[in-house]
C-alpha cells in the first residue's frame, strides 16, 4: 500500500501501482492483503482503498479484496457485504480470523459454514495468512469448502508442492482456483494445475512473474523459465528483508513515485539493505534483457 510521507493513504500513487501491474500482464489483483498493510489501515480505509482499486481496474481483470478481520462471525459475514458492494469478483476470509490457533478444525469448519450461511450469494475465498498466525487448509477441508459452490479461490501458502497437488486433485472439475505464494516451487504448482502465483514478488517485478505464468510449459523456453524461477528463489531473502519497505524502495527504481513510509514495524531499511535492492534491480535488468522482454 502506498503511503505519503504523512502516514496518508496515497491514492494517486495507488492508481500508478494498479495501472503498472494491469500493464504487467496481471490476470487478477488481490486489492487489500498483507502486503497492502491491510492490518494497519482503518475498516474506512480498507472499503475505500478496494473502490479505488476497482475503480481504476475498470472491469479489465478481476479483483478479490479480504473482508474478515476478526470478531464475531456475523460481524465479519457483515464487512464481507461491504466489501462486495464496492465491487469484487470474491471476498477473501483470512483462515487464522476464523477460529483461534487452539480451536480444532471442527470448530473452524463450523465458523466458515456460519460465514457462507450468512453472505448468501457471495463468492468466497480463502488466504493462509502468516498473521495472527497461519492456519493451513487440508485437502479434505478445502473439497468441503469449494463443493458448497460458493468458494472460488484459495491463496495456498504451505509451502509444500505434495499439499498443493493434494488440495488441487481434491477439487478438479469445479469453478476454483488455487494461487500458489511460494516461488521455490512455483512452477512445479502451475504444472500441477494452480490457477497463477500470488506472490511478494509480484510486488517487485509483476511482468516477470506474468511472464512466468504464460511460459511455464513451453519446452522451447524451459531454460528461460528455470532462470527466472531460480532469480526470485536466489533473492528471497532480500525481497523478504524489510519488506514492505524493500518493495517500495524497488518500485521507485522503476519510476514508480512512491514513498518508502510503512505503519508497519519491520525492522531498520539500512544501507546494506538499501544495497542489496540496488544490486537487485541491476541483476533484474540483466535478465530482462536475456529474455528479449520490454518492460
Amino acid at each position: 500500500m502506498p503511503f505519503q510521507n504523512d502516514g496518508q493513504v496515497d491514492y494517486k500513487a495507488l492508481t500508478k501501482l494498479t495501472e503498472l501491474y494491469l500493464a504487467s500482464g496481471a490476470a487478477g489483483l488481490f486489492a487489500n492483503c498483507l502486503s497492502s498493510e491491510m492490518f494497519e489501515l482503518t475498516p474506512e480505509e480498507r472499503l475505500q482503498t478496494i473502490k479505488h482499486v476497482v475503480k481504476v481496474v475498470d472491469g479489465a481483470v478481476p479483483v478479490v479484496a479480504t473482508g474478515t478481520f476478526g470478531g464475531p462471525i456475523a460481524q465479519q459475514a457483515d464487512f464481507v457485504k461491504q466489501v462486495y458492494e464496492a465491487g469484487t469478483e470474491a471476498v477473501i476470509a483470512i483462515t487464522g480470523l476464523l477460529a483461534a490457533e487452539e480451536q480444532s478444525d471442527e470448530y473452524f469448519n463450523e465458523q466458515v459454514f456460519q460465514l457462507i450461511d450468512l453472505t448468501p450469494g457471495i463468492p468466497l475465498g480463502f488466504y493462509e495468512c502468516p498473521e495472527p498466525y497461519k492456519r493451513l487448509l487440508s485437502s479434505e477441508q478445502l473439497k468441503q469448502f469449494v463443493e458448497t459452490g460458493r468458494v472460488i479461490y484459495h491463496k495456498d501458502t504451505c509451502l509444500d508442492i505434495k499439499q498443493v497437488e493434494q488440495k488441487l486433485a481434491a477439487v478438479q472439475g469445479h469453478n476454483f482456483g488455487l494461487y500458489d505464494a511460494y516461488m521455490v516451487h512455483a512452477v512445479d504448482s502451475l504444472k500441477a494445475g494452480s490457477a497463477g502465483l500470488s506472490c511478494i514478488q509480484g510486488n517487485f517485478y509483476p511482468e516477470l512473474i506474468s511472464w512466468l505464468c504464460e511460459h511455464y510449459d513451453d519446452a522451447s523456453r524451459a531454460e528461460e523459465v528455470n532462470e527466472v524461477q531460480k532469480f526470485f528463489v536466489r533473492n528471497m531473502n532480500v525481497m523478504h528483508n524489510v519488506y514492505p519497505i524493500v518493495a517500495k524502495y524497488s518500485l521507485n527504481q522503476r519510476g514508480i513515485d512512491i514513498s518508502t513510509f510503512t505503519r508497519r514495524k519491520v525492522g531498520n531499511f539500512s544501507s546494506a539493505v538499501k544495497r542489496n535492492v540496488e544490486n537487485l534491480y541491476s541483476e533484474y535488468t540483466n535478465l530482462r534483457k536475456s529474455l528479449e522482454y520490454a518492460v
